[in-house]
């Protein structure tokens, strides 16, 4: 999965050769197909295994670490979408590719759906902590403005186009005022 990650993000969904895959991976195609069936499969469990990494990196944390804020967990959740890390960058590229990719591949559209929706309710739960008499209509609507910024600006950092800083600052600001919109309700 790593190596269809690593794929992805430096081809896109579209220069995804399977035989270029199985060299990254260091094993034979006949082996890819076996696990795999076909390239919906590929890239169906890419997606899942970049959620869950991505989840490995922005909810983990050390045993040792100080409990954190309902608002520090929110913008940890957010902000670590957006650091200079190599995983995080693969990362981010391939689910940009996998996004882009699902305007032409519509059977990528229902995994994107759930992943996306999944995301914007662990948001909507972050939110609701801090702000529990908000509704679960306005806790979701702020969520995917959020989740939606986030996958915005990383694309915009990761074309080069937005400094990593600016856009992190921009994700603190739109938390404050989301958080701000919700509490006048």
């Amino acid at each position: 999965m790593e190596a269809a990650a690593r794929v992805i993000a430096r081809r896109g969904v579209r220069g995804l050769r399977v035989e270029e895959l199985a060299a990254e991976a260091g094993v034979s195609t006949a082996l890819i197909y076996y696990h795999f069936k076909d390239r919906a499969g590929i890239l169906r469990r890419t997606l899942e295994f970049i959620n869950d990494r991505a989840a490995g990196y922005t909810t983990e944390r050390a045993p040792e670490a100080p409990a954190l804020s309902p608002r520090q967990e929110l913008e940890q959740a957010l902000l670590l979408e957006l650091q200079d890390d190599e995983e995080v960058r693969e990362n981010s590229t391939a689910w940009g590719e996998l996004r882009a990719s699902a305007i032409f591949e519509p059977q990528l559209r229902e995994d994107l759906a759930r992943a996306t929706l999944i995301w914007v309710q662990e948001i909507a739960e972050l939110l609701g902590r801090m702000r529990p008499l908000a509704t679960a209509a306005g806790l979701t609507v702020a969520a995917e403005r959020l989740t939606a910024l986030v996958e915005g600006l990383s694309m915009r950092w990761l074309g080069g186009v937005l400094p990593l800083e600016h856009a992190r600052a921009l994700v603190r600001d739109a938390v404050e005022a989301e958080l701000e919109r919700l509490g006048r309700r």
